[in-house]
C-alpha cells in the first residue's frame, strides 16, 4: 500500500498488505489505514507509526476486496460472494469471470 500526502503528492512510505488489494479506506481517530484485499485478508496499518507498520492481517473471505469504512460506526464493511467454476477462455474473451453462486453474497462487518 503506497502512503501520499494528499496535499503536496509526496510519497511517504509503503505498507505490507495481502495479495490483491482492492479498496482502502483511513479512521482518522485512530490513525488506521485499511486494505481489503482478494486473497481473503483485511489489512490493517498503523498509520501513526514511522514505517507504517501492518498491525492486523485479518481473515476474511476469498473475494472480500470491496470495502467501506463507515467513521460513525467505527466498522469495517467487506461484501463477497462464492463464484462457480472459471469458464473456457475463447478468442473473443480470453479472461471469462466465473459467475457467482446464486445466494451466496455476503456483508462482512468488522469492528473493534
Amino acid at each position: 500500500m503506497a502512503i501520499t500526502d494528499s496535499n503536496t503528492g509526496k510519497s511517504l512510505g509503503t505498507a505490507a498488505i495481502g495479495d490483491g488489494p482492492d479498496a482502502a479506506g483511513y479512521d482518522a481517530a485512530h490513525n488506521l489505514g485499511f486494505a481489503s484485499c482478494g486473497e481473503g485478508v483485511l489489512s490493517v496499518v498503523d498509520a501513526s507509526k514511522a514505517g507504517y507498520p501492518t498491525i492486523q492481517t485479518l481473515p476474511s473471505q476469498s473475494s472480500a476486496r470491496t470495502m467501506a469504512y463507515d467513521a460513525g460506526t467505527d466498522r469495517v464493511y467487506l461484501v463477497a460472494a462464492e463464484f462457480g467454476p472459471r469458464p473456457a477462455a475463447t478468442p473473443e474473451n480470453p479472461r471469462p469471470r466465473p459467475t457467482i453462486v446464486p445466494g451466496s453474497f455476503t456483508v462482512l462487518v468488522v469492528g473493534r
